[in-house]
């Protein structure tokens, strides 16, 4: 536990997410005040439902990319969908919840001087031309494409916390996650552990978009949550960006004969048609992770899917509902 001069009160925008949830778990323990700021809409309110009793948390329901009055020593921006079918479900507001979100959350940071961290994505680099990508590299996104609205305001909100931490000495930290998956992962998010899972567990053909030889790199959670406060309470000079992921390549392919496996279904890989602007590579270069920070992922994929898998099989599925029509 930290001492009482080391308490902190602190915002976790997205904090009913799957990683937002795992973050408040983590800090809620550490004895800090978290507030829980999230709008409830890929996000489930069953992820925090432990911690509302708790005399250290609370949740409040409110969307980014309206303003916020708040008190707080700290920010963690994990508010954004994540997901392909979420994010594409209403684009133009994915890219206000980066855009306006960013700005709404550093214009706090700067009137409390507060240090702010922005969870950023490995989305940023587009189709990479770069393999593995490393942070100099500047990414290969179609602007127009599909996937834009995500992309592109991925790295507008990251122009903006530079320009805040230029402009306004705003203290940022950015990080860009690669893949990551574990318990708590939306059964309907459209992401392909989830799909993988879901399917196998219900006994369905599992459904792999191209020929399956495209690449992944997939991060457990609970490393990537030491990842996010390692780098928030990390020196003041290393700001980031810095690659958060695991830099374990596998298949799609290996992937699903892998939950074939652990789930013990009798389930056949169907091929469909892959999706507009869907990468072929993704691979972190975690060097300057494992540098700066002392960070790398410890858990291997074998040990974070059986663990994601026991979660699956834990829940009413019935309980959940696709955010968006998309799934």
């Amino acid at each position: 536990m930290p001492s009482s001069t080391s308490l902190k009160r602190i915002l976790v925008a997205g904090g009913a997410g799957f990683l937002g949830s795992h973050l408040c778990d983590r800090l809620v323990a550490q004895g800090h005040d978290v507030i829980c700021l999230d709008n409830l809409f890929t996000s489930q309110k069953s992820n925090i439902a432990h911690l509302l009793g708790k005399p250290n948390f609370e949740f409040v329901r409110h969307d980014v990319t309206h303003p916020v009055w708040l008190e707080v020593d700290e920010i963690y921006n994990l508010a954004c969908p994540a997901a392909p079918g979420h994010y594409q479900y209403n684009p133009i507001k994915t890219m206000k919840t980066s855009v306006l979100g960013a700005i709404n959350l550093l214009g706090m940071a700067k009137r409390c001087k507060a240090k702010i961290f922005q969870a950023s994505t490995s989305e940023v680099y587009g189709d990479p031309t770069e393999h593995p990508q490393t942070e100099s590299y500047r990414g290969n996104v179609n602007p127009i494409g599909p996937r834009a609205c995500y992309d592109e305001g991925k790295r507008a909100a990251e122009t903006l916390f530079f320009d805040y931490h230029r402009s306004n000495k705003v203290n940022i930290r950015v990080i860009r996650i690669f893949n990551t998956y574990g318990p708590r992962m939306h059964p309907f998010d459209g992401r392909v552990v989830s799909n993988f899972i879901r399917q196998a567990l219900a006994g369905e053909n599992i459904s792999m978009f191209g020929d399956g030889s495209q690449t992944r790199s997939f991060c457990y959670c609970d490393d990537l949550i030491d990842g996010m406060i390692r780098m928030m309470n990390g020196p003041d000079d290393f700001i980031g960006p810095v690659n958060i992921g695991n830099p374990v390549e596998f298949t799609i392919k290996q992937l699903a004969e892998l939950v074939l496996e652990l789930t013990g279904s009798k389930g056949k890989l169907i091929h469909k048609p892959l999706p507009a602007d869907d990468p072929t590579q993704r691979q972190p270069d975690i060097s300057l992770a494992k540098s700066r920070l002392g960070w790398e992922p410890k858990v291997p994929l074998r040990e974070g899917l059986a663990k994601t898998i026991a979660w699956f099989r834990s829940i009413d599925m019935s309980q959940y509902r696709a955010p968006t029509p998309n799934y």
